[in-house]
C-alpha cells in the first residue's frame, strides 16, 4: 500500500498516514464539533467504495442488540423501503465526514429524529433510542467493522493509523452529539468495552435474521437510471435470491469474527476461503478504478474541493 501525502487528497485511497487531527474537511460554525481531518484516516477510506461492503457487517451488529434490534423493528422502514433508507443512511454518513458545516446540522437532525423511538425490546425492557449506551454502540460498530475490513479489503492499518481512526471515529461521535463520557476515551479502553458488549448483550435479534434471510420478500431497486430500475424489476424475481445470498454473505464474512461468534453466525472454512478469494480480487481491482468509479458522490466531491484549495 503506497503512503498518501496528506496534503495531496487525491492519492490512492487505500494509502493512510497520520495527519493533523484537528483540521476540518470544510468550514465549520464556531463551536460546532468538527469533522475529521481532510487526508486523515477517515477521510481517506470512508468514502472508498469498499466502504459498501463493510456497512451491513456494521448494521447487523448494531441490531443484534436487543434495545436498538427492537428500535428498527418497530419504527424503521427496512423493509418497506429499503433501497430509500439506504441512500438516506450513506447520504448521511458521508456527511459527518465530507459535510464540513452540513455534518453538524446532519448530527443535530439525527438526535432529534431519534427522540421520540421508545418502546419494549423482546425481553420486556424499556428503551430510548438515544440512550447513551445503545445510542453509542451504533456508533462505536463502525471502528471494529473498518479496522477489520480493510485488513481483508485493503491493507492492515498500521499502530499509528488505528490509533487514528479511532481518534477520528470519536470526532465523528461528537458530530452526532455522543459525549466523550459516553465513548471510550482511547483505544486500549475501546476493545474491553467492546468485548463486554459482545458477551452481555447482543444476540441473533429478529431483525438480524431477517437481513440475513435470503427469502425475504425485498422489493425491486427503485433508485438508479431509470433503465436501469426497470431492467431490475422485471428481472428481480430471479435475481432476488441469489443478491440477498451474496448480502449475506459479506455481511456476516465482512463482520469481525469474535462479533459473528457472539451473534451465533454460522461461518465455515470453505466461506472463509471464498470470502478470502474475493477480498484478493477487491484488493487488485479497486485501486486502479478511475476516481468517478472508485469514490462516492460526496467523497469524489470534497476530494475536487480540497484538490482545488491547495491550488
Amino acid at each position: 500500500m503506497e503512503r498518501v501525502n496528506p496534503a495531496d487528497p487525491a492519492d490512492p485511497a487505500d494509502s493512510v498516514q497520520p495527519v493533523d487531527p484537528v483540521r476540518p474537511a470544510g468550514p465549520v460554525d464556531p463551536g460546532d464539533p468538527v469533522p475529521p481531518p481532510v487526508g486523515g484516516v477517515l477521510w481517506t477510506v470512508a468514502g472508498d467504495i469498499r466502504a459498501l461492503l463493510m456497512l451491513p457487517a456494521a448494521l447487523t451488529m448494531q441490531v443484534a442488540h436487543p434495545a436498538i434490534g427492537a428500535g428498527v423493528d418497530a419504527h424503521s422502514v427496512f423493509r418497506t423501503d429499503p433501497w430509500g433508507r439506504g441512500e438516506r443512511s450513506l447520504r448521511s454518513l458521508q456527511l459527518w465526514i465530507y459535510g464540513g458545516e452540513e455534518a453538524a446540522r446532519e448530527g443535530r437532525r439525527l438526535r432529534e429524529l431519534h427522540r421520540t423511538i421508545q418502546g419494549t425490546d423482546a425481553h420486556g425492557r424499556r428503551y430510548h433510542a438515544l440512550t447513551p449506551a445503545y445510542y453509542s454502540w451504533v456508533h462505536a460498530t463502525g471502528f471494529p467493522v473498518y479496522t477489520w475490513g480493510l485488513r481483508l479489503l485493503a491493507r492492515p492499518l498500521t499502530e499509528a493509523q488505528e490509533r487514528q481512526l479511532y481518534a477520528e471515529w470519536l470526532q465523528v461521535g461528537r458530530i452526532l452529539g455522543i459525549h466523550d463520557r459516553d465513548m471510550p476515551p482511547t483505544i486500549e479502553e475501546f476493545w474491553p468495552y467492546y468485548r463486554k458488549v459482545l458477551a452481555e448483550e447482543l444476540e441473533a435479534t429478529v431483525v438480524v435474521r431477517e437481513l440475513l434471510d435470503p427469502d425475504q420478500p425485498v422489493p425491486a431497486p427503485d433508485r438508479g437510471p431509470l433503465p436501469l430500475r426497470l431492467a431490475l424489476r422485471l428481472l428481480w424475481p430471479v435475481l432476488r435470491r441469489p443478491f440477498l445470498r451474496v448480502r449475506a454473505f459479506l455481511t456476516v464474512g465482512l463482520m469481525p469474527p469474535d462479533a459473528r461468534e457472539a451473534i451465533g453466525l454460522e461461518w465455515t472454512d470453505a466461506q472463509e476461503r471464498t470470502l478470502r478469494r474475493f477480498a484478493r480480487v477487491v484488493r487488485v481491482v479497486v485501486p486502479v478504478l478511475p476516481e468517478r468509479l472508485r469514490y462516492l458522490p460526496q467523497a469524489r466531491k470534497a476530494r475536487e474541493a480540497a484538490r482545488r484549495a491547495k491550488r
